[in-house]
């Protein structure tokens, strides 16, 4: 464990899920990696954000010392919405195989996932924490996209975000809309909160794979916007 005082949380206030710590004197060999944020109280009494670290080498502890902070690639989650996998009745496929395949197309430091029942706000909750708090890139969800009574999660994905991205919405239809047509039932959501792109995925690992394959083409650039990038929209 690396303790982290007061004035450490204060300056890094701005570091996120994905960033990186090196030695003034190493810049390319990174020490510790960001992955995600926590309330810690100060010798005051007061709860402060800090980041929770990783260490990625052997690091001797005991001295105060000075960090670059760096971020080179993206912090992503996937989140399942399942009342069965949440009971541990059914297996998650989806949730991983999300994980998978955004590992295989982005460059990506950190890939967590979770597994909720369909209750929206234990979804706005987390959503609101991975994008807003914790400081991740993005954020896929699997499942309670349809017309099922408990299928609520684009509306509890639209009270968290700040805009929508209806195109990736759009792009994904007309994909499922290839394979079936029950594909226009589906009521899925992408958009942004933050700096956070949220998109909304199907159940069923065949639409997971299906529809996020219509998305990753255009996902680094998406992701490197978000994150600052002043370059132009053209194609490179």
């Amino acid at each position: 464990m690396h303790h982290l005082d007061a004035a450490f949380c204060g300056a890094a206030a701005a570091l996120g899920a994905g960033w990186t710590l090196a030695a003034p004197e190493a810049p390319g060999e990174p020490l510790f990696r960001v992955v995600g944020r926590a309330w810690l109280e100060d010798a005051g009494g007061a709860a402060r954000s800090c980041p929770m670290l990783t260490a990625l080498k052997p690091v001797e502890g005991g001295t105060a010392r000075s960090f670059l902070a760096d971020k080179q690639s993206f912090a992503a989650a996937w989140v399942t919405l399942s009342d069965k996998g949440a009971r541990g009745a059914r297996a998650d496929e989806a949730g991983p195989l999300i994980g998978r395949m955004l590992g295989e197309a982005l460059p990506v430091a950190l890939c967590r996932g979770y597994l909720l029942p369909d209750e929206p706000a234990l979804l706005r909750a987390l959503l609101s924490d991975l994008a807003l708090h914790q400081g991740y890139d993005l954020v896929c969800t699997t499942g309670g996209t349809g017309l099922s009574p408990r299928d609520r999660t684009p509306e509890a994905t639209e009270k968290v975000l700040d805009y929508l991205v209806p195109g990736m919405a759009q792009a994904m239809m007309q994909t499922s809309l290839a394979a079936t047509a029950r594909a226009m039932l589906s009521r899925a959501v992408a958009g942004v909160a933050g700096r956070c792109l949220i998109v909304n995925l199907p159940g069923s690992p065949k639409a997971v794979r299906e529809n996020l394959s219509a998305l990753l083409p255009a996902l680094p650039h998406a992701l490197a916007k978000l994150a600052g990038d002043a370059a132009d929209c053209g194609e490179g």
